[in-house]
């Protein structure tokens, strides 16, 4: 029992540990992305995709208080 134990707190532990790996950054909103993507493709010469549209401005949502 005590090998059972010890191995599902190690994979507990490991699973953890991967849970907190990841990119310690702010997202990327839908249009910084698009931006993103035109730059990169005028560098590598390929065809430009459209100029994204600028974002409306962000309302407030009723439920953004539990939040």
């Amino acid at each position: 029992m005590t090998a059972r134990r010890t191995l599902t707190l190690v994979m507990l532990g490991l699973a953890l540990g991967l849970a907190a790996c990841g990119r310690k950054a702010p997202l990327d909103s839908p249009y910084e992305a698009a931006l993103d993507a035109r730059k990169e493709a005028e560098r590598n010469d390929q065809p430009v995709p459209p100029a994204p549209e600028k974002p409306v401005e962000d309302r407030p949502f009723i439920l953004d208080g539990l939040l």
